[in-house]
C-alpha cells in the first residue's frame, strides 16, 4: 500500500518490472543495480512527469443551440455503424477516445466509430399577418367625422346623437372648430325648430363643458357662436337666455355645493371655471353695434368667489386661484371703471385665509403667488409712453454720445459737468473748424483737398537713413 503511494511518476514502465522501489538490494538506493542517476541505462528514456491520479479533462461538449433553418446539426450519439456503400458522403465527426487510451485504439476502430449526423429542424412560427388585412385605426379614431358633418344630420336618428358626436369631435380635435362650426350651425338651424329641441341642445353643451375640464374654453366659444347664428327665437328665450338660465340653476345652490362632498365640490368647481370662460368669450352686441360682456356674469363670479373663500378647503381655494388667474385682470378693470374696490376686498380676504385658515402649505404658497401676480398688474406689460424730445431733464442718457475732453491736469469732463460748461462749449466750437475729421482721426474729405495737397510726404534725411538701416538689419537677421 505504501509502496504504491511512494512510487515515483513513471516508475515500473521500463523493461525491468520485477524491481521494487529502488531496484537494488535490501538496502537499495532507489536505482537499478544500485546505480545512481548518472548510471541509468542509455536505452531507457527518462520518465515523463505526469500527475498521478489525475485524468485528462474530457472534450468540451457542443453547445445545445438550435441550428438555423435548413442547416444540419451534428450530435455524436455513441458508436454507429459505418455508412452504406454507395451512399452520399456526409460530414461526420469521429468520437474522441477516452483519456490515456488513444494510443491503444486501432485505426479501424476509429473509422467504425463514426457518429451518425442528426438533423434538428428548427420550429417555424406561422405568421397570421396578411397583405389583405384591413387598415388599422385606433379605437377612438373615426374617419367619417368630416364627411358626416358635411352631409348634415341624415345619418343620425336623433338630435342628441348628432350634437354629442360633434362635441366629442371638438374635444379630440379642437383645431377643427373654425372649419366645421359654420356647417354645424347651419345643420342645427334646419333641425332645432322647437323649444324642447333648443333646451336639449343647451343641456348637451352645458354637460359637456362641465364634465370635461378641457372643454370649458371650447364650450364657451361654441356658445358664443351659436348665440349669434341660431335663428330660432321661441317665446321661452333664445339660445343665450336659455344658457344663462341653466347656469343660474347651478348658481343658486353654490353655498351647498361648496360645503358638499368631494364629488359635489368637483362638479361645482367645473361650473365655476366654465362660467369664467363664458364671461370672457360670450359677446353681447348692443343697439349701436358695440360689443360688451354680460354684466350678470360679472356679479355671479364675485359671489362665487365669496362662496369659495367662505369654505376654505384646499380644493375650493385652488379653484378660486384658477378663476382669478383666468379672469382677475378683466374683472379688476371692469370694477375700476365703475369705481368699485371689489378686487381689493378679495386680496384682503386671501391674506386673511393665508393667516388663519388651516389649509395646506402648498395652497398657501399658491395664494401668495396670486397676490404677487396681482401686484404686478396680472403680468401685463405697461404701454410705452408717447414720444417726447430728449432733454437733459427727462433723459438720463442724454449726454451718453457726447465727447469727453481732458483738462491740462488730465481731469476728464463732459457736457454734464456744470463747472466746465463754458470750456466744453469752447472746445466744441473749435472742433467745428475741422469738420472732415472724426474723433479717431479718420479722414472724411475727398481727394484733391487743397489743405492736404500742401503736405509734403518726403521723409527727413535723418529719418530716411535710420529707416534704411533698420530694413538692412532686418534682412540680415532674416537670412541668418
Amino acid at each position: 500500500m505504501s509502496d504504491g503511494f511512494d512510487r515515483a511518476p513513471g516508475a515500473g514502465r521500463g523493461r525491468s518490472r520485477g524491481l521494487g522501489r529502488g531496484g537494488g538490494g535490501p538496502e537499495g538506493g532507489g536505482f537499478p543495480n544500485g546505480a545512481g542517476p548518472a548510471e541509468r541505462p542509455r536505452h531507457q528514456p527518462p520518465p515523463q512527469p505526469k500527475a498521478p491520479g489525475f485524468l485528462q479533462p474530457p472534450p468540451l461538449r457542443q453547445p445545445r443551440t438550435a441550428p438555423p433553418p435548413g442547416a444540419q446539426c451534428e450530435i455524436p450519439s455513441g458508436p454507429q455503424r459505418p455508412p452504406r456503400p454507395g451512399a452520399l458522403p456526409e460530414q461526420t465527426r469521429p468520437l474522441r477516445a477516452p483519456p490515456n487510451s488513444q494510443d491503444n485504439i486501432p485505426q479501424q476502430n476509429l473509422e467504425s466509430a463514426m457518429a451518425k449526423p442528426q438533423v434538428v429542424v428548427a420550429p417555424v412560427l406561422m405568421s397570421k399577418l396578411s397583405v389583405n388585412a384591413p387598415e388599422f385605426y385606433p379605437s377612438s379614431y373615426s374617419s367619417n367625422y368630416t364627411e358626416s358633418y358635411e352631409d348634415g344630420c341624415e345619418d343620425y336618428p336623433t338630435l342628441s346623437e348628432y350634437v354629442q358626436d360633434f362635441l366629442n369631435h371638438l374635444t379630440e380635435q379642437p383645431g377643427s372648430f373654425e372649419t366645421e362650426i359654420e356647417q354645424f350651425a347651419e345643420t342645427l338651424n334646419g333641425w332645432v325648430t322647437t323649444d324642447d329641441a333648443l333646451q336639449e341642445l343647451v343641456e348637451l353643451i352645458y354637460q359637456q363643458a362641465t364634465s370635461i375640464p378641457n372643454f370649458s374654453y371650447m364650450g364657451s366659444r361654441l356658445c358664443n357662436y351659436l348665440s349669434h347664428h341660431l335663428t330660432i327665437s321661441p317665446q321661452s328665450g333664445n339660445f343665450r337666455q336659455l344658457l344663462l338660465q341653466r347656469c343660474r340653476t347651478e348658481y343658486e345652490v353654490k353655498d351647498q355645493a361648496a360645503k358638499g362632498d368631494e364629488v359635489t365640490r368637483k362638479r361645482f368647481h367645473a361650473f365655476v371655471l366654465f362660467l369664467g370662460e363664458l364671461y370672457l368669450n360670450l359677446e353681447i352686441k348692443g343697439t349701436n353695434g358695440q360689443v360688451t360682456r354680460a354684466d350678470i356674469l360679472q356679479v355671479g363670479l364675485r359671489e362665487l368667489l365669496n362662496a369659495l373663500f367662505s369654505n376654505p378647503m384646499d380644493d375650493n381655494l385652488i379653484c378660486a386661484v384658477k378663476l382669478l388667474k383666468l379672469t382677475g385682470s378683466v374683472l379688476e378693470d371692469a370694477w375700476k371703471e365703475k369705481g368699485k374696490t371689489d378686487m381689493e376686498e378679495i386680496i384682503q380676504r386671501i391674506e386673511n385665509v393665508v393667516l388663519d385658515a388651516n389649509c395646506s402649505r402648498d395652497v398657501k404658497q399658491m395664494l401668495l403667488k396670486l397676490v404677487e401676480l396681482r401686484s404686478s398688474n396680472w403680468g401685463r406689460v405697461h404701454a410705452t409712453s408717447t414720444y417726447r424730445e430728449a432733454t437733459p431733464e427727462n433723459d438720463p442718457n442724454y449726454f451718453m454720445n457726447e465727447p469727453t475732453f481732458y483738462t491740462s491736469d488730465g481731469v476728464p469732463f463732459t457736457a454734464a459737468d456744470p463747472d466746465y460748461q463754458e470750456k466744453y462749449q469752447e472746445l466744441l466750437e473749435r472742433e467745428d473748424f475741422f469738420p472732415d475729421y472724426e474723433e479717431n482721426g479718420t479722414d472724411l474729405s475727398g481727394a484733391g483737398d487743397p489743405y492736404l495737397d500742401d503736405i509734403d510726404d518726403e521723409m527727413d534725411p535723418e529719418i530716411e537713413e535710420a529707416y534704411e538701416k533698420f530694413c538692412l538689419e532686418s534682412e540680415r537677421k532674416r537670412k541668418q
